[in-house]
């Protein structure tokens, strides 16, 4: 028997499996952390990419950054504290400056949750406020993309003198990859502009790692270019969240310089579809809810066999994170009605993370691993497990002798490829 561990929550969960099954283990290549962190946010903002120069606002008298929410772990206490510093060094007065939290659809954060993304000296000295993408009279509407997404961007951020956009580049399911203008163009946007940004998921190059031809994150770059997004501040983190690189610039150069570091981080070469994977976000904020644990699931079926065994390990202390998507499955049966009713009605929030879902467990077996009570989880059409023990004496006891298992402990993060000999 071989142990292993997969992130939970704020813990890890241990299990063993027999050393006659083909295991791998799939996940961020061991790229150790930046050794200074504040240095290399220094470095990145004295060497920025793209013609644009922080230098050149400094007559700003109204600057807003748009910061990422609970549920991405943004390292904004080593990315805030130097660009702040920089901002003063310019001649920016601290009252000119606003930070935005950029929940998008999300409910919009409580002040009291403040302190759990920033440090007590930021809140003290700059004003922090949340956004909302259904208050109407705090959004302005500057016109359609290309694609006909209706553009609302939270208004103190679409009149500010100087925008900044700060968040990880990182994989991400259907956008290709995070970063550049996405915090802002999608965190700060209306529900009309995220509802119809995101329905184009459905195109078939709307996938993890495309960028150029990506309709959905080509659709935010023109977004980002409409609000006029001055500024990026990328990390790229590890598997551990810890800085391995900082990128700051022109959005579009960060996106350039930063996808190939991405992919060198975060690509794992898969020769043959595996029989059972055992899959985890990677434990806290990423696996807060089922709304952002789903992207586990989705990366896991990329890499498992038609009819296989997914076995998902995700805490969700703060259930699904969703009452639109709650409401929606309350009277679906099947993943089949959830996929032909999805379809049916077109692209709405909330029903989109039901599809997701229905879309990978109708072609596996799903079980779930979850602090989510059984009943609410069986609404939900997932199978809830106690304990990763009793999830894998299911599994298996299915599988033939030498078969394939493959572990994900960092699935959010984890670009599966199938590259068979």
């Amino acid at each position: 028997m071989s142990t292993y561990h997969l992130p939970y929550a704020k813990t890890q969960i241990e299990f063993a499996i027999p050393d006659s099954f083909q295991v791998q283990v799939l996940k961020p290549a061991p790229i150790p952390p930046a050794s200074d962190p504040t240095r290399a946010v220094n470095d990145a903002l004295d060497n920025v990419l793209g013609n644009v120069r922080l230098s050149d606002y400094k007559n700003a008298t109204s600057v807003a950054i748009a910061i990422n929410d609970k549920t991405r772990p943004v390292p904004l206490k080593m990315l805030l504290p130097p660009l702040l510093q920089y901002l003063t060094k310019i001649g920016i007065a601290d009252y000119a400056i606003t930070l935005i939290v950029a929940v998008g659809t999300h409910a919009p954060m409580a002040k009291k949750e403040f302190a759990d993304l920033l440090p007590a000296e930021i809140l003290a000295r700059y004003h922090v406020i949340t956004h909302d993408c259904d208050d109407r009279a705090n959004l302005v509407h500057l016109g359609e993309t290309s694609r006909g997404t209706p553009v609302w961007c939270n208004r103190l951020f679409a009149r500010a003198d100087l925008r900044i956009s700060i968040g990880n580049l990182e994989p991400h399911q259907f956008m290709g990859f995070s970063g550049g203008v996405k915090t802002a163009a999608v965190g700060l946007g209306g529900r009309e502009t995220v509802t119809r940004n995101h329905s184009m998921m459905l195109d078939p190059h709307a996938n993890i790692a495309r960028y150029d031809d990506n309709p959905a994150r080509q659709d935010v770059e023109e977004i980002g270019k409409m609000i006029g997004v001055h500024f990026a501040l990328n990390s790229i983190i590890n598997e551990n969240k810890q800085i391995v690189a900082v990128l700051a610039g022109d959005p579009r150069e960060v996106m350039k310089r930063g996808i190939p570091m991405v992919l060198d981080l975060y690509e794992a070469k898969v020769e043959e579809p595996f029989d059972l994977v055992i899959t985890s976000p990677g434990g806290h904020p990423k696996d807060i809810n089922l709304y952002q644990a789903q992207k586990a699931l989705a990366h896991a079926t990329f890499v498992t066999k038609e009819n296989g065994t997914v076995i998902l390990c995700a805490a969700c202390p703060e259930g699904t994170g969703s009452s639109d998507f709650e409401k929606w499955m309350a009277d679906k049966t099947s993943h089949a009605q959830v996929i032909e009713t999805f379809k049916r009605e077109g692209y709405h929030i909330g029903a989109h993370k039901a599809f997701q879902i229905s879309r990978d467990a109708i072609h596996e077996r799903v079980l779930f691993v979850t602090e989510m009570e059984t009943d609410f989880v069986s609404k939900l059409l997932l199978t809830r497990r106690n304990t990763i023990d009793d999830a894998l004496s299911i599994a298996l006891r299915d599988l033939p002798l030498k078969a394939r298992i493959g572990i994900l402990p960092y699935a959010n993060a984890t670009i599966p490829v199938l590259v068979r000999k």
